[in-house]
């Protein structure tokens, strides 16, 4: 009986070859020959599960938004008792950030993919369908913490949602390029959150 193929599992090992060549050497000049001699197939065989770099790159991209999103939600697990809005967003926004291998890898393989985006449309609008949702949740939390009376009702409001998203980018933009180490970045964001929520204090980390 033949051996039957996971391909599902397949395309993740394929992923996972991209990851690593995105992690030593960049995307730019990275062909899938180059993915398939890593991965350790041939090119025939990852033109099965990929007639493209870009929807090798998709997938890779959309895998790798699954793993930060649970990464941020076992963050929020991990806080002890019922967390305040501040924590869930300095979760959310420290999950967002190129704080070990494994998120540096991931926003490269983004950062190749945003750049795709600027020139393809149809690119472009699978790069946007995130937005929303993400937007959504940090209003949520926003409101929620003024109801509480943690933060003045005026800042919450999608622009200081979206000025968190476009910090969070930017500081892991910075990081990327070495502007940055990690510890700063973080530092930074406590120094926002701190601003944005009237207490110097430093919040509980996640």
């Amino acid at each position: 009986m033949p051996k039957r193929v996971d391909h599902e599992a397949r395309r993740q090992e394929i992923s996972a070859a991209l990851w690593r060549l995105a992690g030593t050497q960049g995307l730019d000049g990275t062909s899938l020959r180059d993915v398939a001699a890593e991965a350790d197939i041939s090119l025939g065989r990852l033109q099965h599960y990929f007639r493209t770099k870009d929807e090798m790159l998709v997938f890779a991209l959309q895998h790798i938004n699954r793993l930060a999103a649970d990464r941020i939600r076992e963050r929020i697990e991990a806080l002890a008792g019922e967390p305040t809005p501040r924590e869930v967003l300095r979760a959310c926004l420290s999950g967002m950030l190129p704080l070990d291998d494994e998120s540096r890898t991931g926003l490269l393989v983004g950062a190749a993919y945003y750049a795709r985006a600027v020139h393809d449309e149809g690119v472009r609008a699978e790069a946007k369908q995130g937005i929303p949702q993400l937007r959504a949740l940090f209003v949520d939390q926003l409101q929620l913490a003024a109801e509480r009376g943690e933060l003045a009702p005026e800042r919450a409001t999608e622009d200081e949602a979206m000025l968190l998203i476009s910090m969070a980018d930017g500081l892991a933009t910075y990081v990327l390029l070495d502007v940055h180490d990690p510890a700063t970045a973080l530092r930074l964001l406590d120094l926002h959150l701190s601003n944005l929520f009237g207490d110097p204090l430093p919040p509980r980390r996640a």
